[in-house]
């Protein structure tokens, strides 16, 4: 359901604080992948004139072809970019009482940080220009242009 006059959007930047754990929901047969992701900001003390770092921990979902992208690919530490939104769901503990849990449900994720060298199979990198555009079109010059441009403003 969408309405116009509200937004349900997270974007966060972090690091995997586990690698995820994918299962299949046995009705449908849909890939589900739980992780945690941890974010970080720094902070003043003004007290002791120091500054500290506060980490932030999120549960993240990913469903279907996502959730397979992430048992793939993603590993404890590796940091990425998550789009998604947030979804509170309620649950009974083993006692009994109703708890509840806010969960980000991931629609887009995006490797950050080094590229890891040692797997043999790469990742779809959406950065590198796309392969049908010949290799002239992809490299921009780096000399001068000689003539005078004219600007039309």
């Amino acid at each position: 359901m969408i309405d116009i006059n509200s937004l349900n959007k997270v974007i966060l930047i972090g690091n995997l604080g586990r690698n995820p754990e994918l299962r299949y929901i046995p009705q449908t047969e849909r890939a589900v992948a739980n992780f945690s992701l941890a974010t970080n900001e720094k902070y003043f003390k003004p007290n002791t004139n120091e500054s500290d770092i506060r980490a932030e921990w999120h549960r993240i979902v990913a469903w279907g072809k996502l959730a397979e992208f992430c048992e793939k690919y993603l590993t404890k530490g590796k940091q990425v970019l998550i789009e998604g939104k947030l979804r509170t769901r309620s649950w009974q503990d083993r006692d009994g009482n109703k708890k509840f849990t806010t969960e980000v449900h991931a629609q887009n994720i995006v490797l950050l940080g080094k590229r890891e060298d040692t797997s043999e199979e790469k990742p779809y990198s959406s950065t590198s220009p796309p392969s049908e555009f010949p290799e002239s079109e992809q490299s921009v010059s780096t000399e001068e242009s000689t003539e005078d441009d004219e600007i039309p403003f």
